[in-house]
Formats: structure tokens, C-alpha cells, sequence
């Protein structure tokens, strides 16, 4: 099985090098301010220039405005929005105004949470499955928390899907071969510090997800 990658939150050409040297083929751009791992839009737009056109550029907010959005969009050149905290009507008009993919983010720490994929049908393009986080955390993921995934067993996904949460390179593998996950996400897993990437962890990441 053939499985795609995305690295989240990377933040320096040495990183996105990294990334695209090894194989990813995403690159996640954090449009967070809370987050470690936030752009500005010139920065943005300078690691963008980096990036091939058959690398997916995935930009990531969270409960995000309209001007966010298309300055992000603009910057980044993006292909894909990755929506966290955003309710499935909000989902379908950005996915509208924008003419972009939509992947929705879908906090897991239950079987009964991923019932919520369901609503997202006809207003994204694909679910991310991501750990949740506690209630009165400042981020909704890439804090290495994962969720139990055997709650993925005989699910029937509305839409197709991607796995995150405490993905790292000593687990990507179990997890694929778990869940038959055909694209994985990591951020925290191949840090040395909250929003620092490490270049051999990524690398290692990425090796780890080959057959």
C-alpha cells in the first residue's frame, strides 16, 4: 500500500528541504498565532518558493477568519486548507469562497467522536483523525498525543481519511499497518523542542512509512 505523508509546522528551508529530500508529499504551514510552530505571511511566503508544485502545500488553522485565509492563501500558494475547530456549515463556505480542498480536523479520544466525521460529508474533501486534547489546552493538536486506534476498527469512513496525533518515527509504521491509513500527519514526532524540527527525525519518519 502506497501512503502518503505530511509534515506539519515546519518553519525553515532546512526543514522543508529535509521534508522534500526524503519524500514527504505534504508540507503543512501553521497559520496559528498561539502555536510554536505559526507563520507570518512573509515568512510564509518565502519557504513556499521552496516547495515544488507536486508537493501539496497544506495550510492549518484553527476556527480561522476570512482575511486569514486569503492573505494565507496568497502567501502560502496553497492547495489544501486543514480546518481545526471550524463546525461543518463554516467548512463548506470557506471550501466554497476558496475553491480549495478541505480536510477537517476530527478530535478522537472516543468512538462516539467519530461520529463527527459524518457531518463534514458534501463539506470537505477528507477527515483528519487527530488526538483531542484536553479541555483547557491552548492548542487542538501537535502536542504528541494520540488516540487509541482500534477505535478506527470497522469503522466506515464517510470521506477519505488521514491519521495524526503521536505519530513519531518508532510508531508511523504500527500505525499504518493498524489502521491501513493511507496518509499520515506528524508534527510534534519529529521535534527536539516544541516547534524546532529535527532534520534526522523527519528523515527518519519518512523512511519509516516506505514498505
Amino acid at each position: 500500500m502506497s501512503v502518503t505523508t505530511k509534515i506539519c509546522g515546519l518553519s525553515t528551508p532546512a526543514t522543508i528541504d529535509a521534508a522534500l529530500r526524503h519524500g514527504a508529499t505534504h508540507i503543512g504551514l501553521v497559520f496559528f498565532p498561539p502555536s510554536p510552530r505559526h507563520l507570518g505571511f512573509a515568512q510564509a511566503e518565502q519557504l513556499t518558493a521552496r516547495i515544488p508544485d507536486h508537493v501539496g502545500r497544506v495550510g492549518v488553522f484553527v476556527d480561522p477568519d476570512d482575511e486569514s485565509i486569503e492573505r494565507a492563501l496568497v502567501s502560502g500558494r496553497l492547495d489544501v486548507l486543514q480546518l481545526h475547530k471550524v463546525s461543518p456549515d463554516r467548512a463548506a463556505a470557506i471550501r466554497a469562497r476558496t475553491a480549495r480542498a478541505i480536510w477537517a480536523a476530527v478530535a478522537v479520544k472516543t468512538r462516539l467522536d467519530l461520529d463527527a466525521a459524518r457531518s463534514f460529508v458534501g463539506a470537505a474533501d477528507r477527515i483528519l483523525y487527530d488526538a483531542k486534547t484536553p479541555d483547557d489546552a491552548r492548542l487542538p493538536g501537535g502536542m504528541g498525543l494520540r488516540f487509541d486506534w482500534s477505535l478506527l476498527d470497522d469503522f466506515r469512513h464517510p470521506l477519505p481519511w488521514a491519521l495524526s496525533g503521536g505519530l513519531d518515527p518508532t510508531n508511523v509504521a504500527a500505525a499504518i499497518a493498524r489502521t491501513r491509513a493511507d496518509l499520515v500527519d506528524v508534527s510534534s514526532g519529529v521535534e527536539s523542542a516544541p516547534g524546532v524540527k529535527d532534520v534526522d527525525k523527519i528523515a527518519a519518519f519518512l523512511k519509516a512509512t516506505q514498505p
